[in-house]
């Protein structure tokens, strides 16, 4: 999974933004429970789960700067 990138998410509505910065932060919250218990988890989908979160709330935040 390759890292996304800011042009593509600028297409999203804002509602769309916000579903899925609620869905990436459940993902991440179970990445970190697999590896609590011990479950094979590749290291490198937290760093892709994190920077796609601040990519999508950067752009929240560019928009309701805007309004």
């Amino acid at each position: 999974m390759a890292l996304s990138k800011m042009s593509d998410l600028r297409e999203l509505s804002t509602e769309e933004i916000e579903t899925e910065i609620q869905q990436l932060k459940r993902e991440l919250f179970d990445l970190r429970f697999q590896q609590a218990t011990r479950q094979t988890v590749n290291p490198h989908e937290f760093k892709h789960r994190r920077h796609k979160i601040a990519q999508l709330m950067t752009l929240q935040h560019e928009r309701s700067r805007q309004s």
